[in-house]
């Protein structure tokens, strides 16, 4: 029995008819937290939708938890699976960040107290439990997009899709959106995010598919995705600064982290007290 929560066989999709998005993708998702890379217009954005259902393949399918997305409506499908767009404008409309971070839950039938408590607490995970009262709008663009986040952590999906979480953070904000992927991965949640952040994409997440022309170009865990370098920038994509710098030594497997860096030099020294910097 597959346990897979995303089964997606020969999924094609395009907005005109002579011209696809998505061509012929086979893929599986479980647990690993997962990050898609690639080229503006490669198909990312568009397999997400599809994904949530907002759009509809031509042919193939998608399963979501068992459920085929072409015979199940958005409203079913948003119990299982929630998306934050990129653009935080494009989610936003309630008058109070309370009201519309309890939106998703009343939507999919938590009772009033319930989807408060769920908001509250969303609200406290990404650091904004004493705006609750505030107008999304007052709030800069990053803190817009942390609402949009605890507004789908909110409706505690087993499915969480992020796309550019990152989006106008800066260290603090990316290293708690980070703690939050990694308590999502605790309880055992699937996410999967759409990063043109390469740094971010390498620290946090375990396994990387890398979207070209419709396309999936590669479909591995992290560090073996970032062996391909000369694939990779052949599609214009770069390396995580670390890994770049590794490579710079001359280190024989990328490293994704400062920590993993620093670890690997401190190595090297114990081992030839003479390794150069």
């Amino acid at each position: 029995m597959n346990t897979a929560r995303i089964v997606i066989q020969d999924l094609r999709f395009a907005y005109h008819e002579s011209e696809e998005v998505i061509k012929g993708i086979n893929l599986s998702f479980n647990r690993s937290a997962t990050a898609l890379i690639g080229e503006n217009g490669s198909g990312k954005t568009t397999f997400v939708k599809l994904l949530k259902g907002l759009l509809r393949p031509i042919s193939g399918s998608i399963y979501i938890n068992g459920y085929n997305t072409a015979t199940t409506t958005v409203a079913k499908l948003a119990k299982y699976i929630g998306l934050v767009f990129q653009n935080p404008n494009d989610q936003l409309f309630k008058q109070t960040l309370i009201d519309e971070v309890m939106f998703g839950p009343l939507n999919i039938g938590q009772p009033i107290l319930q989807a408060k408590a769920s908001a509250e607490k969303a609200l406290e995970m990404v650091g904004l439990s004493n705006s609750k009262l505030i107008h999304p709008y007052d709030l800069g663009l990053s803190d817009r997009k942390l609402v949009c986040i605890a507004a789908v952590l909110a409706m505690d999906t087993d499915i969480i899709i992020l796309d550019e979480p990152t989006i106008a953070q800066d260290y603090l904000g990316k290293e708690k959106i980070k703690q939050i992927i990694k308590e999502l991965r605790d309880q055992g949640k699937l996410v999967i995010a759409i990063t043109h952040d390469m740094d971010f994409g390498a620290e946090t997440f375990e396994r990387i598919i890398v979207f070209h022309d419709g396309h999936v170009l590669l479909d591995d865990d992290t560090k073996t995705v970032f062996k391909e370098h000369d694939l990779l920038k052949e599609f214009h994509l770069e390396l995580p600064h670390i890994t770049q710098l590794g490579r710079k030594f001359n280190f024989p497997e990328p490293l994704l982290t400062v920590d993993a860096f620093v670890d690997h030099i401190k190595n090297r020294n114990h081992q030839k007290p003479s390794y150069p910097l």
